[in-house]
C-alpha cells in the first residue's frame, strides 16, 4: 500500500521544502520511555504482588494518556469527528497488540523472566519483526540490501550479548 495523500500532509516541512526533524524528539522520547518501560514495570509488579493489579494500573495509564488526552487535543480541534473505517480498524489493532504486548511481559515477569531478560529480547526481536511486517504490509520499491539482514544478525546478536552480559 502506498500512503495516503491525507497522510502524508502531516508530513512537517521547514522553509525550503527541507524535511523536520522534530520527529526524532519524540522517537528518543520513545525510546526513553519504553527503554525504562520494563524496569518500572516488573518493579511494580513486584511491590504489588499481582501481575493483574499491574496489569490495571497499565490500562488504567493507558486510558488516561492514550484516551484523554487525545480527546481534549481533539476538541480544541473541533471535536472527534471524521474517523474512517480503514484508518479505526488498523490504529485499534495496533492499539490492541501494544495493549497484548504489555500484558505478555506482566505474565513473563509472573512466569519468572526478570526485567533485565525480558526487555533485551522485547526490544531486540520487536524492531526485526516490525521491519518484516512492515515490508509485507507495504512492500519496498526495491529488493532491500543485503546489510539489512546483517542488521538482523546484529540486532539478535546484540540482544544475546546484553543478556549474557548483562550486570549481576
Amino acid at each position: 500500500m502506498q500512503q495516503s495523500a491525507a497522510a502524508t500532509k502531516f508530513v512537517a516541512h521547514k522553509a525550503g521544502g527541507k524535511r523536520s526533524m522534530v520527529w526524532m524528539i519524540f522517537t528518543v522520547g520513545a525510546v526513553l520511555s519504553w527503554g525504562v518501560y520494563g524496569a518500572a514495570l516488573g518493579k511494580g509488579t513486584a511491590l504489588l504482588h499481582n501481575p493483574l493489579k499491574a496489569l490495571l494500573c497499565v490500562g488504567g495509564a493507558y486510558f488516561l494518556i492514550g484516551v484523554l488526552a487525545p480527546v481534549l487535543a481533539l476538541s480544541g480541534q473541533g471535536g472527534v469527528t471524521g474517523f474512517n473505517m480503514p484508518g479505526t480498524i488498523w490504529a485499534s489493532v495496533g492499539g490492541a497488540l501494544g495493549a497484548i504486548g504489555a500484558v505478555c511481559i506482566i505474565w513473563a515477569f509472573r512466569n519468572g523472566g526478570l526485567p533485565n531478560y525480558v526487555m533485551p529480547l522485547v526490544f531486540g526481536g520487536a524492531p526485526v519483526i516490525n521491519v518484516l511486517v512492515t515490508m509485507a504490509i507495504q512492500p519496498p520499491k526495491n529488493a532491500p540490501s543485503p546489510m539489512l539482514y546483517l542488521g538482523f544478525l546484529l540486532v539478535v546478536s546484540g540482544a544475546g550479548m546484553v543478556l549474557y552480559y548483562k550486570p549481576s
